[in-house]
């Protein structure tokens, strides 16, 4: 007699499981380097179309001359539609990702509401806090489309090697499970692993720190000091992010993954990130306004630094990285000395024990 199958645990039963949503239109608002990147994977699976509030910059794409502003020399799908019409790119949008830089972020979302459905789900792709409020992208596009699922997609994705085909993992983590395996599914490939993750205040907060953390590497890097130097102080950013993530309460797993880790790695050494291009320059000697001022593109970090020592702050937490690429970009203190600041500050231990019995650094 053949026995019984086992009784399923509670909980695990296949049907309750999130299925993924069904999107069949795509729309990425926003057309900078990585904005443009995202609608080129999605472009030969889903129906999709990329705004940018740069007539010259649509026209290029739904002609088939590629983004030359922003990605000269990269081909682009010819299925990916293109348009400076913003009420008409979102208005029969099944999911709409929000590639605009964060001061932008809310005014674009804000000009985009009447046409967004209203349960269609916004999926951020920026990394760093809004001014003023301290808000996250997420808590941002939760304000303005409420109850609307929100989410990110994050980790060490820079847009010019995943354009390429090179192979890299991403990350995505939103309020509604469906919607994460949705754009799971619709961006996987041989080449781009993507992960979900439900920790969503982690993913952006990782996000958001290691761009401070890749301002202060790239400090470090035109200061000359080393690469032992370099290497202590990517580890201490990470000691760092974590800190104030675990306080605001994300999960420390999640930012030794790709959100947090693997991000920081990338921005910090990758000669492609601008931020830390941006530190480099800094250190160098040139001033931080004539920096920024030759971009055509936003670094993240500049911004990001003092609303993360804000938000550190209100945990009680220590963030002296964050304090000195701040002091740097806002009160105009030199590179030379907040390194030695941090350099010379009191002896301390590396790992202290956690109230719950782990350990963080």
């Amino acid at each position: 007699m053949t026995p019984p199958p086992p009784a399923e645990p509670p909980g695990s039963d296949p049907s309750s499981d999130p299925v993924a949503r069904s999107v069949e239109r795509v729309v990425v608002v926003g057309a900078g380097s990585w904005g443009t990147t995202v609608a080129a994977l999605l472009a030969p699976v889903v129906s999709t179309v990329l705004w940018s509030r740069r007539p010259e910059v649509a026209a290029d794409v739904a002609a088939g001359r590629g983004n030359r502003r922003y990605l000269e020399g990269h081909d682009l799908p010819g299925e990916l539609e293109a348009t400076d019409d913003l009420l008409d790119a979102v208005s029969d949008a099944d999911l709409v990702v929000a590639g605009v830089p964060t001061h932008g972020f809310r005014s674009t979302l804000m000009s985009a509401e009447p046409a967004i459905g209203a349960d269609v789900p916004v999926i951020s792709l920026a990394k760093g806090f809004e001014q003023g409020t301290g808000l996250r992208m997420t808590q941002v596009a939760a304000e303005v489309l409420p109850g609307r699922p929100v989410g990110v997609l994050t980790g060490p994705n820079l847009a010019r090697e995943i354009l390429e085909g090179r192979s890299a993992a991403t990350v995505v983590a939103a309020t509604d499970p469906s919607v994460a395996l949705a754009l799971q599914g619709l961006l996987a490939s041989d080449r781009l692993r993507v992960y979900t993750n439900e920790d969503l205040v982690g993913c952006e907060i990782g996000g958001a720190v290691k761009n401070v953390i890749a301002l202060a590497a790239g400090m470090a890097e035109g200061l000359e000091t080393g690469d032992n130097a370099r290497a202590a102080l990517i580890t201490r950013g990470l000691a760092e992010m974590s800190r104030l993530g675990v306080a605001l309460g994300a999960d420390f797993q999640t930012l030794a993954g790709l959100a947090g880790l693997g991000d920081a790695l990338a921005t910090c050494m990758s000669g492609q990130s601008r931020n830390r291009w941006v530190g480099e320059q800094v250190g160098r000697g040139v001033s931080p306004d004539e920096v920024l001022a030759g971009m055509d593109q936003v670094a993240e970090g500049v911004r990001a630094a003092g609303v993360a020592c804000q938000l550190a702050a209100e945990v009680d937490v220590e963030v002296p990285i964050a304090q000195s690429v701040r002091s740097v970009f806002e009160d105009d203190r030199s590179p030379v000395d907040v390194w030695t600041d941090l350099m010379t500050r009191r002896p301390a231990a590396e790992v202290e024990p956690s109230e719950n019995g782990a350990t963080t650094s």
